[in-house]
């Protein structure tokens, strides 16, 4: 699914809001790699956008709702950290569902998420979402193809109540090239940090590359509606992927940039008859 490259790049990095965002994989060759203080650089930039969003979230009672997907070791789960890691989580919410259990199972399929939809003044982020019915679950065996079908047919309907009930509903779909994630899954075979994400069903679905493939497209196909269409990024480099997603999430809502403001801290009170007493608790060791 071809998108249009965004009119606005040349704003975007003289400090707008930026556009949407064009998978690398569209250019002739790839860019070359971020140095690592431009890309904090631009992150401190867009961090405080997105304070700047949040502020403006918090003040009209705006509803956003974030879905993320995409192949395992895409790049999900750093590049919500990167969004949320400045913010308040008050305000930004973050939504990453174990696996259903017995009672979830028999409901209706959407309603463990509906309960974690956003109130006014919240952004809801959701790491891995309900289209687990339409990637996971299908590839994994764990739903048949009629409920997957099903799904498909249904879920635009959701979404458009949600979306005409006021909800900003922005969905992100990250993909990530065979040698890469393959180079990504090595990674974390032997690196102490990273070898929780290394999970049995990872390894299973590491060999449905194809699978994985139909079950997106499929997707794309049923669910890309004008009212709430598929963004797709490319994340084989992460750096350049997190910015180019958290430019287009901020181009996505119409917030006001933060105003000035002149803040001085007052004089602190007099000790007085105040003395500091000789302290007997137990402090940590400090071998740093």
């Amino acid at each position: 699914m071809a998108k249009k490259k965004d009119r606005k790049a040349d704003k975007d990095r003289a400090g707008h809001k930026a556009g949407k965002a064009v998978p690398a994989a569209s250019a002739s060759e790839p860019p070359s790699k971020l140095r690592t203080k431009e890309y904090e650089r631009e992150m401190r930039r867009l961090h405080g956008e997105l304070v700047a969003m949040q502020e403006w979230v918090k003040a009209t009672g705006a509803r956003i709702c974030v879905v993320f997907e995409g192949r395992d070791t895409a790049g999900k789960g750093g590049t919500i950290k990167r969004i949320t890691e400045r913010v308040s989580p008050r305000v930004f919410k973050v939504v990453a569902l174990s696996a259903p259990t017995e009672r979830e199972r028999s409901q209706m399929y959407i309603q463990r998420y509906i309960q974690h939809f956003p109130a006014a003044g919240e952004v809801v982020i959701f790491d891995r979402s309900w289209y687990n019915r339409a990637g996971v679950e299908p590839v994994m065996g764990f739903s048949t193809p009629e409920q997957t079908e099903r799904f498909l047919e249904q879920v635009p309907a959701v979404e458009k109540a949600m979306v005409e009930s006021g909800i900003i509903l922005i969905k992100y779909w990250l993909e990530v090239g065979p040698d890469e994630q393959t180079r990504r899954l090595e990674g974390r075979i032997q690196d102490p940090r990273k070898v929780w994400k290394l999970t049995d069903m990872d390894l299973k679905s590491y060999s449905r590359w194809f699978d994985y493939s139909r079950a997106r497209d499929a997707m794309l196909a049923a669910t890309d509606t004008s009212w709430a269409p598929w963004h797709l990024a490319n994340t084989d480099d992460k750096q350049r992927g997190r910015l180019n997603i958290i430019s287009h999430l901020l181009s996505q809502v119409p917030y006001e940039p933060l105003k000035p403001r002149d803040i001085a801290l007052p004089k602190r009170q007099r000790a007085g008859k105040y003395v500091e007493p000789e302290l007997s608790h137990r402090f940590i060791p400090t071998p740093f």
